[in-house]
């Protein structure tokens, strides 16, 4: 096997991870310029490499681009300073296979190097076989030129260890997207583990996420695995990441500095090798300026950002969906429908999608659980869509969303306002209280995130519509 290529100016430091390297049992070529950098990797080929960003000669990121252009497989740590955070991220957004914030342990220093080391050799094999492609991964359907576009993101970005963070609204398939990443990675036979932090109630998130050791809380009858644990050779993907209480971001934040877990209660960590996908049907950003999410742990995570479109802005993949989700569904309820009929392919046209993917496919399920087929007829499809300029909701709401209600207020301040009116000041009184978090207020609504979400936009259109 090639040496590994070290290039870092500060000699104090090169002799420290020259010594960390060559004891753990590897060889190691050393280089202090970028000059000198280049002409090593253009002797050696090496597989991996550790290259300081901030070189005496040059740019390390200049660099990195030209050592990817003469071998696209190289994996390259980049390692810098804890301030140049940003040029890190843009590194791994431009290829490199990991990144390395000083000051680090030795453990993470050597725990990035064994997963390169690993990754790159199944690499080289598995590159080689498979051929160039831009259509559909995973579950995706849709050839529009929108979704080639994620599509060629999800496959340049599988290949590293880069967490992913995806963004779109509420039913546009952020959870298909992590699994499409997952799969077109070298971790494809690891485990893909989902798991809903907006599902989980704040004080349970932390076992679930890390595990736990029996009678180390109330209720704690066994030993239990976590889910990074769980997830250990594969991947991790956090639904609804805005949702996690700020105290778990803080330990989130040092799994992700340090690849170590602690379940609850036990008395030492230990090392888990995960990659991690996080999703959110919110603005991130806006989240780190209303300080509901930490703002170090926001840039660790949003290292290649993916945004999944809405079905409005995908032209005909509303058709292609329809389609191939009709032959499903058609399958599985005994029902003979082969096609949607000119009528009803305009209608999905032209139709707002609000609640996207998942409010089409849940259409579709609709006409072909209480119809026989041949053809999907505007007739078939739910009241709601059917009426002129229809949204998901036909529930008239009040133009301007009312302010939360003042403390005591009680049944006198709802006489006289339309049922409508009514169901929109509780939901938005809930959210209110629960300081933004839809999930949080669906748990105490008794019904699921994604109809609130729906309800919102549907009360967002509207108002659109009336201004």
């Amino acid at each position: 096997m090639n040496p590994l290529l070290l290039i870092e100016d500060t000699a104090s430091l090169q002799m420290v991870y020259e010594s960390v390297l060559r004891g753990a049992g590897h060889e190691v070529v050393s280089a202090s310029t970028a000059a000198e950098g280049l002409a090593q990797f253009r002797k050696l080929r090496p597989q991996v490499v550790l290259l300081d960003l901030m070189l005496p000669d040059g740019s390390g990121q200049e660099l990195m681009r030209e050592f990817l252009e003469l071998q696209p497989d190289t994996n390259i740590i980049v390692v810098t300073a804890n301030g140049s955070i940003n040029r890190a991220v843009e590194a791994m957004r431009g290829g490199a296979y990991e990144f390395l914030l000083k000051p680090f342990n030795e453990q993470r220093f050597l725990h990035a190097v064994e997963n390169a080391l690993a990754d790159g050799t199944r690499a080289r094999g598995e590159r080689a076989a498979k051929p160039k492609d831009s259509g559909p991964l995973s579950s995706f359907v849709g050839s529009s030129p929108i979704m080639r576009q994620v599509y060629d993101r999800i496959r340049s970005v599988s290949h590293s260890m880069a967490t992913v963070f995806v963004t779109g609204e509420s039913g546009t398939g952020k959870e298909i997207c992590a699994q499409a990443v997952h799969g077109e990675s070298l971790r494809a036979n690891g485990p893909f583990v989902p798991l809903n932090c907006g599902a989980i109630p704040s004080d349970l998130l932390e076992s679930e996420v890390f595990g736990h050791l029996k009678g180390s809380f109330t209720g704690a009858i066994a030993d239990k695995l976590g889910a990074a644990a769980v997830a250990d050779g594969g991947t991790l993907f956090l639904d609804e990441i805005c949702e996690m209480d700020l105290n778990l971001q803080t330990k989130l934040l040092r799994f992700l500095q340090t690849s170590m877990i602690q379940p609850v209660g036990a008395p030492t960590p230990r090392k888990v090798n995960v990659r991690i996908i996080c999703a959110t049907n919110r603005d991130p950003m806006e989240e780190v300026r209303a300080g509901r999410f930490r703002e170090d742990l926001y840039y660790r995570l949003h290292v290649v950002p993916i945004h999944l479109p809405p079905l409005r802005e995908r032209g005909e993949d509303a058709i292609e969906i329809a389609e191939s989700a009709l032959v499903t569904f058609s399958q599985e309820e005994g029902r003979n429908f082969t096609a949607l009929s000119p009528e009803v392919k305009a209608l999905f046209r032209s139709f707002d999608w609000p609640g996207n993917v998942r409010q089409l496919l849940n259409v579709l399920r609709h006409a072909v659980v209480l119809n026989e087929g041949p053809t999907v007829t505007i007739e078939m499809l739910p009241a709601e869509l059917r009426q002129p300029h229809a949204t998901l909701t036909s529930i008239p709401v009040q133009p301007v969303a009312p302010a939360p209600a003042p403390e005591g207020a009680g049944l006198n301040e709802l006489i006289g306002k339309t049922l409508a009116e009514i169901e929109q000041r509780v939901i938005e009184d809930t959210i209110a209280r629960h300081h933004g978090s839809v999930p949080k207020a669906a748990r105490e609504l008794d019904v699921s995130p994604s109809t609130i979400y729906r309800k919102r936009e549907s009360w967002a259109k509207n108002r659109k519509d009336s201004a």
